[in-house]
């Protein structure tokens, strides 16, 4: 989920006080899957702006005081290494530094956090937490909570096993992941475009808080 971004306003004082994505927000962004293209974004770019980017900005603004201040990812993507030349993201996510992540696109809402983008220290530290008995025990703690409550587990994962754990280690599905977050998300529902949207948001980032701390703890913060 690393990615440059612009920071989200501190605080309330003139930000606009968040009342959800409208059905534009995803509209634009049906519409821009199937022609991400500059004629289409300068069309349709105040659309982006006002049912997208300043929405996202105001819902970062109400969750700041609890989960610290977010970054907007920009709309552009980085091409010069792809061979994909599309010019845009098809979705708008921010992140905070706490590990939390929000994002909209033509499917919906979607809540995530965890350790999606590791460095090599942050993964090497997170294999030797799960290997060890305490901690590795509470990380399957936490992600059974979080599966029973509708979450969702994904990440890179290898397709054997580290090099040097036993096949018959006890948490080997864990040791497996190159990355590791869980998610969860919902259509483009009416309620989306309500604060339904800021109560759910709020409600999944408490839920997914002792999974962010298991993991700045035991691998260090990271996006």
């Amino acid at each position: 989920m690393a990615s440059t971004g612009s920071r989200a306003p501190t605080g309330s004082t003139g930000t606009t006080r968040f009342s959800g994505f409208p059905p534009e927000a995803f509209a634009f962004y049906e519409g821009l899957a199937a022609d991400n293209s500059k004629e289409f974004w300068a069309a349709h770019k105040e659309t982006y702006e006002t049912a997208v980017r300043e929405p996202m900005l105001a819902l970062a603004a109400e969750l700041e005081a609890e989960f610290g201040p977010a970054k907007i990812f920009r709309p552009y993507r980085d091409v010069r290494f792809s061979h994909d030349k599309s010019p845009y993201k098809t979705q708008q996510g921010a992140h905070t530094s706490q590990g939390f992540y929000v994002a909209v696109d033509a499917d919906g809402l979607l809540v995530a956090a965890g350790l999606h983008s590791p460095t090599g220290e942050q993964l090497t530290r997170y294999r030797a937490a799960v290997d060890a008995d305490a901690p590795g025990k509470e990380l399957e703690a936490v992600l059974a909570k979080l599966v029973k409550g509708g979450f969702e587990l994904a990440g890179e994962r290898l397709k054997t096993r580290p090099r040097g754990v036993a096949a018959d280690h006890p948490r080997l599905d864990l040791l497996r992941y190159r990355s590791l977050y869980a998610h969860r998300g919902w259509p483009p529902d009416p309620w989306v475009g309500s604060r339904e949207a800021l109560k759910r948001v709020r409600t999944s980032w408490r839920a997914l808080r002792p999974f962010t701390e298991w993991c700045r703890t035991h691998a260090g913060a990271g996006e």
